[in-house]
């Protein structure tokens, strides 16, 4: 007898027992039994407290989202600009990242004004329609808020050649640019 049949026949089976062969048992166990729907794990536990989003975190981003759209040479209109060529000209402080930008947020929507300046040689209404549907965007996306309004102010036009306010460089280029001129 082999150690298969040997196995058998200490169950009490074998090819020569003449007794009911036994239904081998699968490999892997049955899955358990499906729970009734109402006993259906409970959702996620709620935290109480709440969450307020600044009007300066909103300003933040819109000036953000403003300054990614090519055409826009600047923010802020005449006095904010002017005031920031006077900060970087004496060295003080820092650019701020929200110049130009006024937004106001309700509950869990926002209202965002924004004061560009259109480069030389751009279409103005094209830069601000571009301007309005990114600081929508990036305000829904990075706020998680309902965006109810964004009021583009094209307040000025960059020409060629025109100094950017030491300080006030929109990008690692300009700032490049004005290193060289020194």
């Amino acid at each position: 007898m082999t150690d298969l049949e040997d196995t058998r026949a200490a169950n009490g089976g074998g090819a020569d027992s003449g007794g009911t062969e036994v239904a081998s048992a699968p490999f892997f166990p049955a899955s358990p039994p499906e729970a009734p729907a109402a006993a259906s794990p409970p959702a996620a536990a709620v935290v109480k407290g709440r969450i307020t989003i600044e009007d300066e975190v909103a300003e933040k981003v819109a000036a953000l989202a403003a300054l990614e759209v090519d055409g826009v040479a600047d923010l802020g209109g005449d006095v904010e600009r002017a005031l920031e060529s006077v900060r970087g000209r004496i060295g003080v402080g820092q650019r701020r990242g929200d110049q130009g930008v006024r937004a106001k947020v309700n509950d869990r929507e926002v209202a965002i004004d924004v004061t560009i300046v259109v480069e030389y040689g751009r279409v103005a209404m094209d830069v601000a329609t571009a301007v309005k549907a990114n600081v929508a965007r990036q305000a829904n996306h990075m706020l998680g808020m309902r965006v109810t309004e964004v009021n583009v102010t094209v307040d000025d036009v960059r020409l060629p050649g025109e100094q950017v306010p030491r300080g006030a460089a929109r990008d690692a280029d300009a700032e490049s640019d004005e290193l060289i001129e020194r």
